[in-house]
């Protein structure tokens, strides 16, 4: 039963479209959780295929890069050839690519399966967003799916973290990437029995340049950032590199200027709190993702944590983020600027990195971590619900999209460099240590994981220095006023969340 409004049509009145949603959100779910799930698997896979600990994150960074790379492409996509049909492709492609990784014999081919994921989950993510809006067009009702997608993706990185430990203890890591195989049948089959699509728009053009410069300059930056640990920081290749990227992405948004049309329309980030909402999370997620692969390694490798341990040892900074986002983020921002959740949010998380950077072969978990982890969380949290519900303030209908996919565009890509970043400082600082250390055979049992956790807290004092850097920015950039007394509170959902 559906109430019709002005005249309008009520395509929800279809009694299935709550099963639609649950599809939806399911999609959503395994994009999101597959971001978290590998973490805890990536020691036993590091193992198994043999790769150095510089190459290690690229598991990681090649599936957010490729995710936050084609977003914007993805959405795009999605609107010349219709939702559902995108949405079908990028289940059908995630579900191959997922088992393409599973299967992995080499270091290499994980790592493209890994990129092939975060190519299809940059499809899948804006169709299963646009799927959702067009499916729930009854205001009420939409507001209550959004609420229960949000729900479902908020909680994606717990979920990725406690499935991920039972799947590497009890069967092994690489069905931390075939589990998505029958998610993605039971979606496919779903989408075509419960889902309606409306047509393409065929207006709608790609911006290839933009995509192979856009992605191009990012590649070659994290790249750089990750040969910078065997061949160190001044390397001719390593400052190709690094020039190439910044002439790439220098081009990239000349291009953007004239395009006819433009991957990102540059007017979206004119707009001061929008651009600084964008470079917050950016920064922010320079950290958190750094954070997840050294925490990993830590508690596994560092304390001899079994996976299941380790991704219980998670769910208190995951419960963190969402009481910090949901119960005083949500609550604090219809009578807070912005800004004054957003500072205090950023200072918080660095505070729980600056914890960390004490911790030893010996910490224990209680009483040196967990507080930690804590801080970092409720951090998070009040920095970012405002960050989305600021960043899409204030958009039109024709831009709502591609703004919620620039605000998550810059989460993926603040992930990519974060993690290839962190990861080159905390195992040239390892190496460092151990080689100033060892003199004897004898002493390898006490140097090398103390040199090993030496390079971890070195890397996180940097990952507490972005994330000052972050509130510094949101303190400067983001002038936004409190929403009007009275006035509803706009929580946007995004398309990804960690």
């Amino acid at each position: 039963m559906s109430v019709t409004r002005k005249g309008e049509a009520t395509p929800d009145a279809d009694p299935r479209r709550w099963w639609g949603l649950v599809i939806i959100a399911t999609a959503q779910l395994m994009v999101v959780l597959d971001a978290t799930i590998v973490n805890i698997a990536l020691p036993s896979a590091q193992h198994d295929l043999n790769m150095s600990d510089g190459n290690r994150q690229w598991v990681i960074t090649a599936y957010t890069l490729a995710f936050g790379g084609l977003l914007l492409l993805g959405g795009r996509i999605a609107d010349l050839v219709g939702r559902k049909r995108t949405f079908v492709t990028g289940l059908i492609g995630f579900a191959g690519a997922s088992a393409l990784g599973g299967a992995a014999t080499t270091s290499g081919m994980l790592f493209g399966a890994r990129a092939l994921q975060g190519a299809f989950a940059a499809v899948l993510a804006p169709s299963a967003l646009s799927l959702l809006t067009t499916t729930f067009t009854d205001r009420k009702e939409r507001g209550k799916a959004f609420g229960i997608y949000g729900a479902l993706a908020g909680n994606g990185a717990a979920i990725g973290f406690i499935v991920g430990g039972l799947l590497t203890e009890y069967l092994n890591w690489r069905w931390c990437l075939y589990v998505n195989v029958p998610i993605a049948v039971i979606a496919v089959l779903g989408a075509f029995a419960l889902l309606h699509d409306r047509p393409g728009h065929t207006g709608a053009r790609l911006d290839v340049p933009g995509v192979l410069l856009g992605c191009g300059g990012l590649v070659a930056l994290v790249h750089g950032f990750s040969e910078a640990e065997p061949r160190g920081w001044t390397d001719p290749l390593v400052l190709t590199l690094f020039a190439a990227g910044v002439l790439l992405l220098t081009t990239f948004v000349r291009w953007q200027t004239r395009a006819p049309m433009p991957l990102l329309p540059l007017h979206i980030l004119k707009d001061r709190n929008r651009a600084g909402c964008c470079l917050t999370m950016a920064l922010a997620t320079i950290g958190m993702f750094g954070l997840f692969l050294f925490m990993t390694y830590y508690l596994q490798v560092i304390l001899g944590y079994s996976p299941v341990r380790t991704g219980l040892a998670f769910l208190p900074l995951t419960a963190a983020i969402i009481i910090g986002s949901t119960q005083i983020s949500a609550r604090l921002l219809q009578r807070a600027a912005p800004r004054a959740l957003m500072v205090p949010g950023m200072v918080l998380a660095a505070g729980g990195m600056l914890v960390l950077t004490r911790m030893t072969v010996h910490s224990a978990y209680a009483t040196e971590i967990l507080p930690a982890l804590l801080l970092i969380g409720l951090g998070m949290g009040l920095t970012f619900m405002p960050v989305f519900a600021t960043a899409t303030a204030g958009v039109g209908p024709q831009d709502s999209g591609v703004t919620s996919a620039t605000v998550n565009t810059s989460q993926q890509v603040g992930g990519s460099i974060g993690t290839a970043l962190l990861n080159t400082i905390a195992t040239t600082s390892s190496a460092a240590y151990i080689t100033a250390h060892l003199h004897t055979p004898a002493q390898k049992a006490t140097v090398i994981p103390a040199g090993v956790v030496h390079g971890y807290t070195v890397a996180i004092w940097w990952a507490a220095g972005v994330m000052l850097l972050a509130g510094l920015v949101a303190g400067l950039m983001v002038t936004a006023k409190p929403p009007e007394h009275g006035a509803p509170a706009q929580t946007p959902v995004s398309e990804s969340v960690t």
